[in-house]
């Protein structure tokens, strides 16, 4: 899957701190809590339950995780209103960004990442300029072999054919599963009643095309900007569409 693979592949490398993990219960508290809104049945709504599939994942106590739902639907009052953004955006070595951000003051989110972005060779795009480049779509991770309950890669792709999965390709260690963001949930539990380990699960941005970046300061450079919009507390994800060999992720 391009850089988007990669980039998660790279991320997996990095120790987590301490720090970035109680940012990483805050960002999960917003995003649970926006989704929320749209009712607290998880079998009815499909972007709660994966917000709250991804904070339990990431080791988010359950205690966090109720008390954001009771925020979002007004059970637990709260005068903070969170609302989202989604900023477009290019980066170096002619790369493209989608800054997707949860946010209390939509002037505050945006003066900081227009800042981060033009300190670290960036900037801010207009409306429509970025975002017809990436597909919105419903992404599963689905382990192979032992760990995925026996299952071959084949098994995991007939199996994700016949749940309705809009495209299936075997990755390193796992079968990657696209869906229609509204089939996410329905193909991931006709996985699983097959057998399946479905080891991810996301609503996610993937480019259509990828920019290979096959400089190593330009690369780190790259790597740079996204980890420093990551790193803010308004900001919940950062899309791109660089790939990196390798060779040149080895170094970077």
């Amino acid at each position: 899957m391009s850089g988007h693979s990669k980039w998660h592949n790279i991320q997996a490398r990095k120790s987590v701190t301490d720090a970035k993990k109680g940012k990483s219960y805050s960002k999960h508290s917003k995003l649970i809590e926006v989704a929320a809104r749209g009712g607290a049945d998880m079998n009815a709504n499909a972007t709660l339950r994966s917000a709250v599939e991804r904070a339990k994942a990431d080791g988010v106590p359950n205690a966090n995780i109720e008390r954001s739902i009771k925020k979002g639907t007004g059970e637990l009052k709260d005068d903070t209103v969170i609302v989202d953004a989604l900023y477009e955006a290019r980066g170096p070595a002619n790369t493209v960004m989608l800054v997707d951000v949860l946010t209390d003051n939509k002037n505050r989110s945006l003066q900081s990442v227009k800042l981060i972005l033009m300190k670290h060779g960036g900037m801010m795009s207009e409306a429509g300029a970025v975002a017809w480049m990436f597909d919105k779509v419903g992404l599963m991770e689905v382990a192979v072999g032992g760990a995925g309950g026996g299952k071959s890669a084949e098994d995991i792709e007939l199996a994700g054919i016949d749940a309705g999965a809009s495209d299936v390709s075997v990755e390193e260690g796992y079968v990657e599963v696209r869906t229609d963001p509204s089939d996410l949930h329905a193909v991931k539990k006709s996985l699983e009643s097959a057998g399946c380990m479905v080891r991810k699960s996301e609503i996610t941005y993937l480019p259509k095309n990828t920019v290979k970046v096959e400089d190593v300061e330009k690369a780190r450079q790259v790597l740079q900007l996204i980890d420093l919009l990551e790193e803010d507390d308004d900001v919940t994800n950062v899309f791109s569409n660089f790939e990196i060999a390798d060779s040149i992720a080895e170094e970077v």
